[in-house]
């Protein structure tokens, strides 16, 4: 690709991102459920340091012509896994889940593919080790995004059958 290229890629993932980071926040306001609200409230925050970190290269790259050397292509990994493991602790007192919380992770189960799939296209794309490693990992979170709500999807349609799936547990504690 060239810089143009990439600079239109760039623009693309960071309308993307905020776009996400609205309607997850949209959501997450909307919703009842405790297990959905911090769900949607941690990849929020997970699209807006992704939204930075591609900001920050837009405007190397848009500055150097070239993929920055000196660009820092890392970033810490979600806390989704954590949000999973107090599910499980916490499950019984979640609150109610309804048709629009479902439907909203559907929709941000789409969103995360897509994104994956767009990265995964930029790797492909790279021109250089650093470049397509920065792409892979953004596609290994989004990855990680739509697991977690293909797992939040499975809980809000049957948390008793997810809890013994996961954790062994029953919503009645035993």
């Amino acid at each position: 690709m060239n810089k143009d290229e990439k600079l239109e890629a760039l623009n693309l993932a960071l309308t993307n991102e905020k776009k996400e980071k609205e309607f997850y926040l949209m959501h997450a306001g909307r919703t009842k459920n405790k297990i959905g609200k911090d769900m949607f409230l941690s990849i929020a925050a997970d699209e807006d340091v992704h939204y930075s970190k591609l900001l920050e290269l837009y405007g190397k790259l848009e500055e150097r012509g070239k993929w920055p050397e000196d660009f820092e292509a890392t970033m810490s990994s979600s806390k989704l896994g954590v949000i999973i493991d107090r599910v499980i602790n916490e499950a019984a007192n979640s609150g109610e889940v309804d048709a629009e919380d479902e439907r909203a992770v559907e929709i941000a189960i789409d969103f995360e593919r897509e994104a994956e799939d767009f990265y995964k296209k930029l790797a492909g794309k790279a021109e250089n080790e650093s470049e397509r490693d920065f792409f892979d990992m953004l596609a290994s979170f989004e990855r990680e995004h739509r697991l977690s709500l293909e797992d939040t999807l499975d809980y809000f349609r049957d948390p008793q059958e997810w809890l013994e799936r996961k954790g062994g547990r029953h919503l009645d504690g035993a």
